[in-house]
């Protein structure tokens, strides 16, 4: 299985995936899903928000235990953040078979739409709209970089959007939810391939517009120049210092320049904030300290600032009895973590836990991602034992 989608939307460039949310590469990755559901007789089915899942046993009879990720990627991110969780969910349940093992209660594996949020710019699309905390209004006004539409988007992949929003029924006849995931980080040491998340810290992406003023770079004198660049520079910088200063972290990772020339001075810089810390609280007053540093330097520059909230995650407690469960099941470690992800968004409809596999390297969200077989495996094992204590007993 990992053999068969390691080529799929890679980049032989960077040697990173490109797979976005109803581009071709993330078309092959939905076949592939599909076809490893019907190679295993399992019933396949598309939600309403373009979410795939693969039912063994009743999918109407409730209390099911499901189980899966996502098979998207962020820009030229690594094999196993998301990738890992799909493919071990079938290879537990192939583990399972081999023991002979004998079901109560439905199982499914799923595939979320554009967890990533690359293209569209939220992330966790698909489970936002199912737990229905992205509305059907909302997701229809999301763009991309081309200014294509999210509905216009799955049409021309083959899905009808008419349909997209909460879910409440589909989420009524889930028991838990369980989703393995790469570890992102090095909180796992030599002897703990597999840890058990606590809670998720809360966490958001905001747009930050420098409006300046468009010039000629080798005309303008410098005491006549509005330059966006410069305030987006500043604002930056402040925004790793104060994140230091508050024992969180702030990461400007997306930038768009207009007239983005060589030999001009920018008249709009667009710059994407990603901010996280372990309280609310405390996440708030960063973000505010790095929009005030932005609005006073804006003023010396004579470049106006405007900030917009694109999207935000409160702090996410995993379910408590589960988490613990899970944690004395597989003798593991329980660990914070810093992401976002789709077992965050419906921890707050369904009972949710999940498997962190060691990475070695603590890289993420990079070609140089790395998890070893050998934990791999384990985490395959682990999470058959997780699926066979809720699903069988």
């Amino acid at each position: 299985m990992w053999a068969e989608l390691l080529p799929v939307g890679r980049s032989a460039a960077s040697g990173g995936y490109r797979r976005f949310a109803w581009n071709s590469a993330d078309a092959e990755c939905r076949a592939w899903f599909e076809q490893q559901a019907r190679d295993r007789g399992l019933t396949y089915e598309l939600d309403r928000n373009g979410n795939q899942w693969a039912w063994l046993g009743d999918p109407q009879a409730g209390g099911a235990v499901v189980t899966g990720s996502h098979l998207d990627s962020v820009p030229d991110g690594g094999a196993f953040d998301g990738p890992l969780g799909v493919v071990s969910s079938f290879a537990a349940l192939d583990e399972l078979r081999s023991r002979g093992t004998e079901f109560t209660r439905p199982l499914a594996i799923v595939n979320f739409g554009d967890e990533e949020g690359a293209r569209f710019g939220v992330a966790c699309i698909g489970s936002r709209l199912t737990a229905g905390v992205l509305s059907r209004e909302a997701a229809y006004d999301l763009r991309d970089a081309g200014g294509v539409r999210l509905p216009d988007a799955m049409e021309k992949a083959g899905y009808d959007p008419t349909g997209i929003g909460a879910d409440d029924d589909r989420l009524a006849r889930v028991g838990a939810f369980v989703e393995l995931h790469v570890e992102q980080g090095r909180y796992l040491t030599e002897g703990q391939p597999v840890g058990v998340a606590g809670a998720i810290w809360p966490h958001g992406r905001w747009r930050f517009d420098f409006h300046g003023e468009a010039n000629h770079a080798g005309t303008t004198r410098i005491e006549d120049r509005r330059d966006p660049m410069l305030t987006y520079a500043n604002t930056v910088l402040a925004a790793r210092k104060k994140a230091q200063h508050a024992g969180a972290l702030a990461t400007f990772g997306k930038v768009a320049v207009e007239p983005n020339g060589t030999n001009a001075i920018a008249s709009l810089v667009r710059g994407w904030l990603d901010s996280r810390a372990a309280d609310e609280r405390t996440l708030t007053g960063l973000v505010a300290e790095i929009e005030r540093a932005a609005a006073e330097r804006g003023e010396r520059d004579g470049v106006r600032v405007e900030l917009t909230r694109e999207s935000y995650t409160p702090v996410v407690d995993f379910d408590g009895p589960l988490r613990d469960r899970l944690a004395k099941l597989l003798d593991a470690p329980v660990l914070p973590t810093g992401a976002g992800h789709d077992a965050g968004i419906l921890a707050s409809a369904i009972p949710t836990a999940m498997l962190f596999v060691r990475n070695p390297s603590g890289v993420s969200h990079s070609p140089a991602e790395h998890a070893e077989v050998a934990d791999c495996l384990a985490g395959v094992t682990a999470l058959a034992d997780v699926l066979e204590d809720l699903a069988c007993h």
